[in-house]
């Protein structure tokens, strides 16, 4: 290793470290703001500029806590602080132009006064912020709080700075000139890893985990069982891997028959909770999103009788929801939080009422939400955190292409306002609900999730995660199709695809599912790979120009760079 990587290394684990300790700070004393702040700058340092946006947010927040004595937080916020009000110098908060602002307070009160700490605290707050968002892509709110942060110190030399880098990035990724900051982008790309601090995510490949996997897979499909399966490793473009006669692979989970299965015959029958519904009082179960049954006196539909607006469509799905996740949200008013967004946001309302819905089960179970049985084994398109990392050298090559899409609205503001609908102290609970949990909820929802579009409309309104539906590898030429109301039905196909071939599966093929229209063109399928899971498919029959051919979707990254 030379001499430089060691170095970084050195670096890294020695941030690592101090990362460590400000968290078991923080949950030791989860209201000081000071400490949010040192944990956001050692975020940066880091390379994690959503994550020190996120606390950064935090910290925010409790500044107001400390200046509105009618907030909830107010004392605990307020008693926190006044242990760094003793008129000396907090160093996170001597920072350029802002160490002369807390210069001049500190002389004007003494350095004793929460309420003066807290307001300078504030602009510090919104100078991490921006800067942070502004690395992340997110434009828009960047330049917000830009503005909030110049509204309390007009003539910060960090803010004004930042200010002009927006504009001028803003100019470079839209090739015109932005004049309404509304028309700003706020949507950009983060880390999507395994973080070295997560101790929750399983080996997906262990005896243990497989071992629970067939037991829960048994009820589901009971003539099919979770095995590794070796699959071709995904390509980022155009590439001649095409004619090698060995094809790079990788391992992923795959399904397989363990008795033979006749054509036309269900395989799989999966019913889940993670599902999500963006209209506003539509007309689908809360539970399994399906349709409800017709009105009526013999109508089976059951309404909450806490929350009188929520539906189930019958009583196995009132009992599911009552044991798994519904008394968590019962009459809190978060039925209309992301509800009927614009056509541009179908999407992301959608993943993040499921990361709302995956909230509120580990809320009613008391765990970790990365406990919760329905997603803890998804697969979540991790990258090596090594090869996410950002080296600081001058002789350092072109920057990582992080994959994550990322918002400070989707990603820190609403699941705060979520959580804090749900009656959950947000930072009494940070050790389950900091950004990197959600952030981690999200690689594997964006990775596995399925949606319906609304015949209307052609919006995406309904969306679930079916964690078996989602082990079921793809291949251009399935040896099932699927149908999804209520349940998520795998059914094993009368002919297949390719050549009008006989359907049915033996007794220990894999079960080859299809994510995709299978009658597109080659290209087309590469390209809707290509967008939605990280890298092209990889056929390997085709005969011709727009030929089906068969191709199993795996990982896009060959299998040492993957965590699985």
């Amino acid at each position: 290793m030379a001499d430089s990587e060691e170095e970084v290394d050195t670096r890294i684990e020695s941030l690592l470290d101090h990362r460590q300790s400000l968290t078991d700070e923080l949950l030791a004393d989860p209201y000081d703001l000071i400490l949010y702040l040192k944990r956001a700058l050692v975020h940066s340092d880091l390379g994690y500029p959503d994550l020190a946006s996120g606390d950064a947010y935090r910290a925010l927040l409790l500044t107001d806590e400390i200046l509105n004595d009618g907030f909830e937080y107010h004392e605990m916020a307020t008693r926190s602080l006044a242990k760094y009000a003793n008129g000396t110098t907090v160093g996170v908060l001597d920072h350029g132009a802002l160490g002369e602002d807390g210069s001049r307070l500190a002389r004007s009160t003494s350095g004793s006064d929460p309420i003066a700490l807290a307001t300078l605290a504030s602009i510090r707050c919104f100078q991490i912020l921006a800067l942070s968002l502004l690395l992340c892509g997110c434009l828009k709110s960047a330049y917000g709080f830009c503005e909030r942060g110049l509204a309390v110190s007009p003539n910060n030399r960090e803010l004004r700075n930042t200010m002009s880098y927006i504009q001028t990035v803003s100019q470079r990724r839209m090739r015109v000139l932005i004049s309404d900051p509304n028309d700003l982008p706020d949507w950009g790309v983060v880390r999507r890893e395994v973080y070295p601090w997560n101790d929750n995510e399983p080996d997906r490949f262990s005896d243990e985990a497989l071992e629970f996997l067939n037991s829960e897979l048994a009820q589901a499909a009971p003539k099919c069982c979770v095995k590794v399966s070796e699959l071709p490793v995904l390509l980022v473009g155009a590439s001649d891997t095409d004619d090698y006669e060995i094809i790079p692979t990788c391992n992923q989970l795959g399904v397989f028959a363990k008795d033979d299965i006749a054509p036309g015959e269900d395989v799989l029958t999966e019913y889940s909770l993670v599902t999500a519904n963006n209209r506003l009082k539509d007309s689908v179960c809360d539970a399994c999103s399906g349709d409800l049954p017709p009105l009526g006196p013999d109508s089976q539909a059951i309404n909450c009788p806490e929350c009188y607006d929520t539906v189930f469509c019958d009583q196995y799905c009132f009992e599911k929801a009552q044991q798994l996740y519904h008394p968590a949200v019962c009459d809190k008013d978060v039925d209309s939080i992301a509800k009927d967004p614009e056509a541009k946001e179908a999407d992301e309302s959608l993943h993040l009422l499921l990361l709302a819905r995956v909230l509120a089960m580990a809320a009613h179970q008391d765990i970790h939400p990365l406990e919760v049985t329905q997603i803890k084994f998804l697969w979540g398109d991790f990258v090596d955190t090594k090869s996410n990392e950002i080296n600081p050298s001058p002789n350092a090559g072109p920057p990582p292409d992080w994959t994550l899409p990322f918002s400070f609205k989707y990603n820190i503001e609403t699941p705060l306002h979520i959580l804090e609908k749900m009656e959950i102290n947000i930072y009494e609970t940070l050790a389950r609900h900091d950004i990197w949990v959600f952030n981690t909820v999200y690689s594997k929802l964006r990775g596995t999730a399925s949606a319906r579009k609304n015949p209307r409309d052609g919006r995406p309104d309904v969306a679930a995660v079916h964690p078996f539906w989602c082990l079921a590898n793809h291949d251009c030429n399935p040896n099932v199709t699927w149908e999804w109301g209520g349940r998520m039905v795998l059914r094993a196909r009368e002919t297949r695809v390719v050549g009008n071939a006989p359907g049915g599966i033996r007794s220990g093929e894999e079960i080859l599912n299809h994510y995709c229209d299978v009658n597109l063109p080659v290209q087309q399928r590469r390209e809707w790979a290509s967008g939605s899971l990280g890298g092209w498919c990889m056929c390997q029959s085709e005969t011709g120009p727009g030929s089906v051919g068969s191709c199993t979707l795996s990982s896009p990254t060959s299998s040492t760079d993957l965590i699985n």
